[in-house]
């Protein structure tokens, strides 16, 4: 459901905002870079991660408007200003899926905007093809161009070695491919999803990972995926939201799972 970014590399920064973010503490990551909130690279940055809290919660959106508003208005150039309003897309598109408020012609709008700001080689186009490709199917219910947005966001994460965008667009092509009936298709994205989101240690991605991989395995496969991924979900304190209805019904198996420590913020 989510969008990406980047994962950390050497410095340390951004090394204490990647391992505070996979543990679903965007509040504290954003804390980091609040300093840096005049520098549109820092702005855009901490935009994009109370954006995503918003996503995983449904909770923070003052703030993370508050933060968006700040990175468009240090924006300099046509990148910064378009890497903005893909946030500005993925906020409204967040607003509408959760059912806060209907935000849909923004969401359209923004992102319509980020594609006419960033030049075809920006690094920011693959990120940008995702949204739209969330926006077309689960916005204007658009399946088609959907995975033709996800292909090219896929393609592009490939191109550019950001293996966390490529969990989110095999998690995305799978979900396609079993709502068409291509369980095979289906597993093997999932199963790269989950792969690729243990390795970066991207916790509070794996549960979504390990519920789709379960809508793809015959028993008593799929009972073991989905109560791992209901361990994790209690783990984070009910993170993502939009995965408890989905794991609600779920009964585990008596003493498989300890009490929950709530994620920190």
């Amino acid at each position: 459901m989510s969008g990406s970014g980047t994962t950390a590399g050497d410095d340390p920064l951004q090394t204490a905002v990647w391992r505070l973010r996979s543990r679903g503490c965007w509040t504290d990551a954003a804390a980091l870079l609040a300093p840096r909130a005049a520098e549109p690279a820092a702005a855009l940055e901490r935009a994009g991660l109370l954006v995503e809290r918003c996503l995983f919660t449904c909770d923070g959106w003052a703030e993370a408007e508050d933060a968006l508003r700040n990175a468009e208005a240090v924006a300099r150039d046509d990148e910064e200003r378009g890497g903005a309003a893909s946030e500005r897309g993925r906020l409204a598109y967040a607003a509408t899926r959760l059912g806060v408020r209907d935000r849909a012609d923004e969401a359209r709008s923004a992102l319509g905007r980020a594609t006419a700001l960033l030049a075809p080689s920006s690094p920011r186009r693959p990120l940008l093809d995702f949204r739209r490709g969330l926006v077309a199917e689960h916005i204007a219910d658009s399946p088609q161009a959907a995975l033709a947005a996800f292909q090219r966001a896929h393609a592009g994460a490939q191109a550019q070695d950001d293996p966390l965008l490529l969990s989110f667009t095999w998690q995305q092509l799978a979900g396609l491919a079993l709502r068409d009936g291509e369980s095979a298709k289906a597993r093997e994205g999932f199963s790269e999803c989950l792969r690729i989101r243990e390795e970066l240690g991207y916790l509070i991605g794996t549960a979504p990972a390990l519920a789709g991989l379960a809508d793809c395995e015959p028993e008593p496969e799929a009972t073991r995926l989905r109560a791992e991924a209901y361990r994790l979900f209690r783990l984070l304190g009910g993170v993502p939201v939009w995965l408890g209805a989905q794991l609600s019904p779920l009964v585990p198996p008596q003493g498989s799972m300890a009490e929950p420590e709530p994620a920190g913020q």
